[in-house]
């Protein structure tokens, strides 16, 4: 299932800047070097008694997998290209594979099943000790946070609750409708049939963190009215403290997801399923 998006990253034509590779590369092999020793099979491996700079250098100024036809070249080619490719880049991937399988086997076979395994002792075993004292883990742990939906000052005005289908329609305007404001074709087709006034977008005082991505806003009567997909610049405080006067979690309206979801796609099935309708 995640072949397309791989492909897409494989063949996507954003610039490689190599003097930023090298740099980053030789970075990466010199911390192994020092933290893993000269005699080390990985180190050994890598730099077969060159400096990292220059295994770095190497590798990556004589790589042509910086350009798109190289690396389509060898997706389509398969393992084959790739095993007959004399490509530096590839070679010294070659010779990190078998390292880097047998790692990657110890880790799931020795570490990771054996925690999981003892998950629930460990987690029996914390209770025990910790009682109630410890907050319970993020890992599908039904966890709530409260909060009012509120405006915050903002580059010396103040950013309303909400915007509206309205804004979303201005913003593109204001810039033309060019690229990266224009709107895809069908949303611009669908303007007339949408109520521009609905909400699309809140904020919300809500404690949120990373990983809050998707989370669902429920109101006072346990009624879905959001889901959460950001924060604003303010919140990124608070994975160290609560700053509850200008940072908030922003969700998307339930409304628009109706709303959208009927005029612009013309997802009757859903809609009705969601609202009722």
């Amino acid at each position: 299932a995640a072949l397309p998006s791989l492909e897409n990253r494989l063949l996507s034509p954003a610039p490689i800047h190599k003097d930023l590779e090298i740099a980053v590369l030789a970075d990466q092999l010199e911390g192994a070097r020092q933290a893993l020793g000269g005699e080390h099979p990985y180190v050994k491996a890598v730099l077969a008694g060159r400096s990292a700079a220059d295994v770095a250098r190497a590798a990556v100024e004589g790589t042509t997998l910086d350009r798109v036809e190289t690396r389509r070249a060898l997706l389509q080619g398969g393992a084959e290209a790739v095993a007959a490719s004399q490509d530096p880049m590839i070679v010294l991937a070659r010779r990190i594979d078998p390292l880097g399988r047998d790692l990657r086997r110890f880790d799931e076979d020795q570490v990771n099943a054996v925690i999981t395994a003892a998950g629930e002792r460990i987690g029996r075993a914390r209770f025990a000790i910790h009682g109630r004292n410890v907050s319970p883990d993020a890992t599908f742990t039904l966890r709530l946070a409260f909060g009012t939906v509120k405006g915050y000052p903002a580059e010396g005005t103040v950013a309303p609750p909400f915007t509206t289908l309205y804004g979303l329609f201005d913003r593109s305007a204001g810039f033309s409708n060019r690229p990266p404001w224009d709107l895809p074709p069908r949303w611009a087709a669908a303007r007339a049939e949408l109520d521009l006034a609905t909400p699309y977008n809140f904020v919300s005082t809500a404690d949120i963190i990373g990983g809050n991505s998707g989370s669902p806003v429920i109101n006072r009567d346990g009624e879905l009215v959001g889901l959460i997909f950001d924060g604003n610049i303010h919140s990124l405080a608070l994975d160290y403290f609560y700053a509850g006067e200008k940072a908030r979690a922003i969700a998307v309206d339930a409304r628009a997801m109706i709303e959208v979801a009927d005029e612009v796609y013309d997802a009757d099935a859903l809609v009705e399923e969601l609202s009722g309708r």
